[in-house]
């Protein structure tokens, strides 16, 4: 295959692949070609959102709040259980870049947080690996964890609901 062949195909892929990228409104898609021993290529391509963090939110007792769920219960579980979407709660946690989420500190170690538990602001709720870089999301207010919204090892989108501290 010519050089000039193997680019116009390349881009073509890329192409291709920003166009998934709008069509499932995502964020980010990273995929690695292996075309033989010395000829792969990897592709990045990303809306190049700029990471902002989240204001705080002020924790307000929510009327009619239904039972806490377990930690282990599915995100769609938890929007039902609420009435709405876990991410609109004044005290939902969300998730500031797309990676795994982690939810203790190595395998095997007990988890940063747990339903029931008291965090004040600042304190390491998860840990979110992003790009191999393991980075600490830390409580932006203080209170009771109420909901873990996520499993440990399941990937998150930027903007997705993490847990819930009233």
């Amino acid at each position: 295959m010519s050089d000039k062949t193997t680019t116009e195909s390349d881009v073509n892929f890329i192409r291709a692949l920003a166009e998934l990228l709008r069509a499932n409104d995502l964020n980010e898609l990273e995929v690695k070609r292996e075309y033989g021993d010395n000829d792969r290529l990897n592709v990045r391509v990303s809306r190049g959102a700029v990471y902002v963090a989240p204001p705080p939110v002020a924790a307000a007792p929510q009327a009619a709040a239904g039972p806490a769920l377990p930690a282990a219960s599915a995100p769609a579980a938890a929007a039902s259980s609420s009435g709405g979407d876990p991410a609109s709660h004044p005290g939902a946690v969300t998730s500031p870049m797309v990676g795994t989420v982690y939810l203790q500190g190595e395998p095997g170690s007990a988890p940063f947080v747990s339903v029931g538990q008291s965090v004040k602001v600042g304190d390491t709720l998860l840990i979110i690996e992003a790009m191999k870089t393991m980075n600490q999301i830390p409580a932006s207010h203080a209170g009771v964890v109420k909901r873990i919204l996520v499993e440990d090892g399941a990937p998150v989108e930027y903007g997705a609901p993490l847990m819930i501290i009233e």
